[in-house]
């Protein structure tokens, strides 16, 4: 049983190394289509061992993952991006559910580092199979293919993979990246739309971006048309999610508490929903209705016991409560689980300093305006002003 990894990239020197360490001795060859690079991506694909292939730009993302995949010899594809690394402990059973011959695809779980919608699940693995090929332009997917293979094909099986797989850090790109990115995107999407009007996946997207980008109206109107037609419960899910999200942005709580339990109800792997109740755990603090999310926190912790911000949202509740102990409790439980959280080491030094501890909150909000320093945000500077203010810092 051999695997291939099947990779298109552009101008990721910074990121492809790691990645690419991290399928060594898993896969059996690297395949990586480059889109037009202008810095060393080629060269460090090339070190590591990877074959390198050109591909000119087009404008459509699954054209290039369907040229990657042209090349490939293995009996199975592996799909990542450069911004992600397979995680080692998912490895044997990446190896053993490929085993099975009547499996033609498994979805694995991706973490989302730096983003409040912690998990995704993804269609990454899968047989090398004429049929399966990426569609849509922008947020690509091997989906639509499959699902035509089992009409043709029923006696193939999808399984999924329960633990977390991949590691994303795309969204920690710099702003001007990200803003590269965006626009796009927005290009891409808007133009796909325009011949496929009735698209509720790509309403979900686009109505999402347009809701980041500072346009409601017009992303609460996509997200609407996209419920006109979802059938499919991970588009179901995302359109709830985002509704929610945007209704609370305009303050129309009940209609995101709404979508937020629609969300929650679609028949999905529970990881996958960690956002819808982390959100509307934020929706009902925000008003006070402390112990319901107390309760939603606590689902978030349940089904995922690693998840710092559940954690931290946990102790900002109790010191709400003012149950200071338990709340200190949860701050210490976030940074142990992500040590550079800068908020929790603020709110921990809050708590403490409610408590009397006066010495270990100092400890706390000096390590926070380090942290906020390191990370370039302005949060450290008032701070520090805030804590010269209050006598607990000397002014330099």
């Amino acid at each position: 049983m051999t695997l291939s990894l099947c990779m298109i990239v552009r101008d990721e020197e910074a990121t492809l190394r790691r990645c690419l360490a991290s399928v060594s001795g898993v896969v059996d060859e690297i395949i990586i289509v480059d889109t037009g690079s202008s810095d060393r991506t080629v060269s460090v694909a090339r070190a590591c061992g990877a074959t390198v292939h050109r591909f000119t730009w087009c404008d459509d993302f699954a054209a290039a993952r369907n040229e990657s995949l042209k090349y490939a010899h293995g009996d199975w594809i592996l799909v990542l991006d450069a911004d992600e690394v397979l995680v080692p402990e998912s490895v044997p059973a990446l190896q053993q559910a490929m085993q099975p011959e009547a499996t033609i695809a498994i979805t694995l779980l991706r973490e989302e580092l730096g983003t409040n919608h912690p998990k995704a699940q993804l269609s990454r693995l899968f047989r090398r199979h004429p049929a399966i090929i990426f569609t849509r332009p922008y947020h690509e997917l091997i989906d639509d293919s499959i699902t035509a293979l089992l009409e043709q094909e029923p006696h193939w099986q999808v399984m999924a993979l329960p633990g977390i797989a991949i590691q994303h850090t795309g969204y920690q790109a710099t702003a001007i990246a990200q803003r590269q990115k965006v626009d796009r995107a927005r290009t891409i999407m808007e133009r796909y739309l325009t011949a496929h009007p009735d698209d509720a996946y790509i309403c979900s997207k686009l109505g999402a971006l347009y809701t980041d980008l500072g346009d409601p109206m017009q992303g609460l109107a996509l997200l609407q048309r996209g419920l006109d037609t979802a059938i499919e419960a991970p588009v179901l899910y995302e359109l709830h999610y985002h509704l929610g999200s945007l209704y609370g942005q305009l303050q129309a709580s009940a209609q995101a508490a709404l979508h937020y339990q629609k969300a929650i109800e679609q028949p999905l792997h529970q990881h996958l929903k960690l956002g819808a109740y982390n959100n509307w755990g934020n929706l009902l603090k925000d008003q006070g209705e402390l112990m319901k999310a107390k309760t939603l926190y606590e689902t978030t912790v349940m089904i995922d016991p690693s998840f710092a911000v559940g954690y931290y949202n946990l102790g900002l509740t109790l010191k709400a409560m003012g149950q200071l102990k338990d709340a200190i409790a949860h701050y210490n439980r976030a940074i142990q689980l992500q040590p550079t959280y800068a908020e929790a080491h603020q709110n921990l030094g809050v708590a403490l300093l409610k408590a009397g501890s006066v010495a270990e909150s100092l400890e706390s909000f000096q390590e926070a305006i380090a942290l906020y320093e390191q990370q370039g945000s302005p949060e450290g500077a008032s701070l520090r002003h805030s804590l010269q203010q209050m006598r607990l810092l000397r002014k330099e």
